[in-house]
């Protein structure tokens, strides 16, 4: 009788737990890694890119964390862009030649840097969200309940120290499996710049659970960017 009458006194949507940041994250690593497979993680994925007015982009990743080599093989109009980065080195192809014409690598944007970045996509993207567990990742412990593009989710807010980035993010996740539904990202968050992006369909891949589908859009008019599919992975 006395806990029934405690209970009537708080309104129905306090009675459900919500998890602290720190929890909601181990609990979505539990659903898309439950393994731990993610920091050995040695392993290939083919995916396609589409945008609005251009032709698909193919590329090949190869990610081999522990020895800290990231190989792209990215397929448009008809040629390969090959960049490989090995503890540190440089290597870059085009059509599996070192030799590369200025005009090829200004249209297709063949640099190191480039290839640096890619590798930091990629292993961000896709090991999520594993990698919210680096080094630097400010994890708020208030989670929000909250509704996103028409489904109910639990909201993280994730910071990172002024070294590692300045964006500040919000990644959402199904409130019963705790998978990872869509994130989105700003700048300047007053000024609703940056993107969202949807997940859809999951692949696993070496054992990890990897979202199939990821549609990006703008966050100021929702206007449409680009989609990435994962078309299919595996062990190097």
């Amino acid at each position: 009788m006395l806990l029934g009458c405690l209970m009537a006194l708080y309104p129905a949507h306090l009675h459900a737990q919500v998890p602290t940041g720190g929890d909601l994250l181990d609990k979505a690593i539990a659903f898309h890694d439950p393994q731990g497979h993610w920091s050995s993680f040695q392993g290939k994925l083919s995916i396609e890119m589409i945008t609005p007015d251009d032709t698909p982009r193919l590329s090949l990743i190869l990610l081999d964390l522990p020895r800290a080599h990231f190989e792209s093989h990215v397929r448009k109009d008809g040629h390969t862009v090959k960049s490989i980065l090995r503890q540190g080195q440089c290597e870059l192809l085009l059509n599996n030649s070192p030799v590369i014409a200025d005009t090829y690598r200004e249209r297709y944007k063949i640099t190191c840097d480039r290839a640096r970045m890619m590798k930091d996509y990629y292993t961000y993207l896709y090991g999520l969200p594993m990698k919210l567990k680096d080094s630097g990742s400010l994890i708020d412990p208030k989670v929000v309940k909250t509704h996103f593009k028409g489904n109910e989710y639990l909201r993280l807010k994730v910071t990172y120290l002024e070294e590692v980035g300045e964006d500040t993010w919000y990644f959402y996740f199904d409130p019963q499996t705790y998978a990872l539904k869509a994130y989105q990202f700003f700048h300047n968050e007053a000024e609703n710049d940056g993107e969202y992006i949807l997940l859809t369909d999951l692949l696993e891949v070496n054992g990890i659970k990897m979202p199939k589908v990821r549609a990006w859009y703008y966050n100021r008019d929702s206007a449409y960017l680009g989609t990435d599919h994962l078309l299919k992975g595996g062990a190097l």
